[in-house]
């Protein structure tokens, strides 16, 4: 192609090999510390935030390869024109003609210039490889140009060449290109007025640059942000939708309840949720008081499998139904077994555990049963134990399931602490209850159950937690 000099300034000098050579080698160092970066994040799972990570580094790698591509160009000078490709080979790999290697964004870069008082085209040899023509073909003119272009993007093209030529300006724009084979290609065109010694316009010269590939990763990055954008949203949606539902049935007190609200033999109670310090999702877990037909108290706890707003509302369900059949009178061995039923009968099946007391102060009796949950915590005179846990499986777990239930006898004095699984964090089974019973000195020196509740939440609190958990005491009244 005949070198393009403007009338008004000379043509720049080629930088010098060793400055170039410095930049190639920082490109390659870059792209080494992006490619270290990048494979930390190949996971196989579906996070759209690891999805999101992994095309940009994706696309940044390509970048600089592109860049570590046209600077080694740069320093070595154009390569000469390409022979014409072979036709078979060109049609089964249509996107490596010309070099460029598969799956790269290194873009072939062809160039241009129309001469305007001879109406002559010069064009390169990768030119014709990226619209896909024939170099043996003469070169299209400006005229002839735009029926490569595809319908919508020829006005843009219009546009740039009729600012170049009548205004002077640089063009620098994007359209798109239907090759002869029907496949579209994004190209990239950068060029300038070569002006007359009169400071007429004699010519056009351009770049001209494939940069499909290119465009293709960006989407695809947008495409893995956008779908990132909405995964939040939802979380965050469903996340508003669980806090507000535990909201709404769980016990609206807070601090300390004393049940039932007449007479001298009451239960005073405390109650507290822990959150999972790994999970922003909203679990299952719950815990109640209620006061009962004839001064009785109901209490439970419990916890169905899962996160989300959708075990919330299991959740609520099966806390709205322990609630009536309590009110109506059902034992807690009955109550478990009808439980079990309900949640076995549910659309989406679901494992749950939980523990339901019911307490008649007239005789200071406990009866209680439990359905795969930790034992009620009975604390007394300074030392503590587990209660002997009745049968029972979890709930959802096997259909027609029959539940046994137990009974105790309270004294003035004595402490309750029922809770679900996750509340001692990195314990489970008996060494979370070991650690429990251990808080018995202190807990035994304690005026209320608020005060023994603060004891709890501070030995199990401050550690980070994978669960969410609640607890909940109930201290019998002098």
């Amino acid at each position: 192609m005949p070198s393009h000099l403007s009338a008004d300034h000379p043509a720049a000098q080629p930088p010098g090999r060793g400055s170039v050579d410095a930049l190639i080698s920082q490109a390659r160092r870059l792209k080494g510390d992006v490619n270290a970066a990048r494979r930390d994040t190949q996971g196989e799972g579906s996070d759209p935030q690891e999805r999101w990570q992994r095309a940009l580094y994706d696309l940044a790698l390509h970048q600089l390869s592109d860049l570590d591509e046209h600077l080694a160009q740069l320093r070595d000078g154009p390569a000469p024109a390409p022979p014409v490709p072979d036709e078979i080979a060109a049609a089964e790999h249509p996107d490596t003609a010309g070099g460029a290697p598969s799956g790269s964004l290194l873009s072939r870069v062809g160039s241009a210039e129309w001469n305007l008082l001879t109406d002559e085209a010069s064009w390169s040899g990768e030119l014709y490889l990226i619209l896909g023509l024939d170099p043996a073909a003469p070169a299209l003119t400006l005229d002839e140009l735009p029926a490569l272009i595809l319908d919508e993007d020829r006005p843009k093209l219009t546009a740039m060449v009729t600012d170049c030529l009548v205004d002077a300006r640089p063009i620098d724009g994007e359209f798109r290109v239907v090759r002869p084979d029907e496949s579209v290609r994004s190209v990239h065109m950068m060029g300038e007025p070569v002006l007359d010694s009169d400071g007429s316009t004699a010519s056009m010269w351009a770049v001209l640059r494939d940069v499909s590939e290119l465009r293709r990763h960006r989407r695809t990055v947008r495409d893995s942000r956008d779908s990132l954008h909405r995964h939040q949203h939802q979380a965050q949606t469903e996340h508003r939708l669980a806090v507000e539902l535990q909201e709404a049935v769980l016990p609206p007190w807070r601090g300390s309840l004393r049940l039932p609200r007449r007479g001298p033999r009451t239960l005073d109670l405390a109650a507290h949720s822990l959150p999972s310090a790994t999970s922003s999702l909203i679990g299952g877990d719950w815990y109640d008081a209620l006061e009962l037909p004839d001064d009785e108290t109901l209490l439970s706890v419990g916890d169905l499998t899962g996160q989300g707003v959708a075990v919330t509302s299991g959740m609520a369900m099966l806390l709205g139904a322990l609630r009536g059949m309590a009110m109506a009178g059902t034992e807690p061995g009955r109550l478990m077994a009808c439980l079990n039923q309900l949640l076995d009968a549910t659309v989406q099946p679901a494992l749950g555990s939980a523990v339901c007391c019911r307490y008649r102060p007239a005789t200071r009796t406990l009866v209680w049963a439990q359905a795969g949950h930790p034992a009620p915590l009975l604390y007394r005179d300074g030392t503590g134990r587990a209660l002997h846990a009745p049968d029972g499986v979890l709930l959802g777990a096997t259909t027609g399931a029959a539940y046994g239930q137990a009974e105790v006898t309270l004294e003035p004095g004595d402490l309750l602490l029922l809770h679900t699984d996750g509340l001692v964090p990195g314990h489970g089974g008996t060494a979370a209850v070991d650690r429990l019973l251990d808080l018995a000195p202190r807990l035994g020196a304690a005026r209320t159950a608020q005060d023994c509740l603060r004891m709890v939440v501070e030995e199990c609190g401050e550690t980070e937690r994978q669960d969410n958990a609640c607890v909940l005491i109930a201290k019998v009244s002098d």
